[in-house]
């Protein structure tokens, strides 16, 4: 029982360490869904499952000895969420200039959050990926259990803050303005800690 209890406290502060920054994309996203309607409510669900379970296939692999992708170039899916946040930019400015409704949905489909899912997640794999390497089958299976369960718990947590009232009101506001900024910063910093753009320039 304490080894049980010792894998999950480990996964659980695994999990918190390197998925904080998740949560506020969860948020952006039910932010997005609320006022615009896009992605749906099980896109947002599906796309994060896909991109946590991809993030912990490629640890798994890497634990293995198996090296797909140097870490480093993950990094290059930080352009996915940027091009999104500028897509979402270029046009709230047309159609402010026109004097249309600009929407704030950026994030489409159960793949592109999977995408950004992915992108912002790419430093998760040099976490998991030694834990992975160093504990065993069952504690590996019970360590990703609890991964996919904590992924419940953001995903609804991630819906009741963008339930709350005055975060509501900014949003319908501003939103068409933050949430594809969000994108762009997600993007920039995934790109910028992965050091990728310093080994292409």
């Amino acid at each position: 029982m304490g080894g049980i209890v010792g894998t999950l406290a480990t996964a659980a502060g695994m999990w918190a360490g390197t998925n904080v920054d998740d949560l506020i994309v969860l948020t952006v996203l039910f932010l997005s869904l609320r006022a615009a309607g896009a992605p749906k409510a099980w896109q947002i669900w599906v796309g994060q499952y896909c991109g946590i379970a991809t993030l912990v296939a490629l640890s798994m692999i890497a634990a293995l000895g198996l090296a797909v992708i140097a870490d480093g170039w993950v990094g290059l899916l930080g352009l996915v969420p940027f091009a999104l946040g500028l897509r979402g930019l270029i046009a709230t400015i047309r159609a402010r200039n026109s004097g249309e409704h600009a929407s704030m949905a950026v994030s489409g489909g159960a793949l592109s959050v999977a995408s950004v899912t992915i992108a912002n997640g790419g430093d998760n794999i040099s976490v998991y990926t030694p834990v992975f390497h160093t504990i065993g089958t069952g504690a590996s299976v019970v360590t990703i259990i609890a991964f996919f369960v904590a992924l419940a718990v953001w995903c609804l947590a991630g819906s009741w803050l963008s339930s709350h009232k005055k975060v509501v009101e900014v949003i319908e506001r501003y939103g068409h303005w933050i949430v594809p900024v969000v994108y762009v910063v997600i993007g920039t910093l995934v790109l910028r800690r992965s050091g990728v753009i310093g080994k292409i320039f």
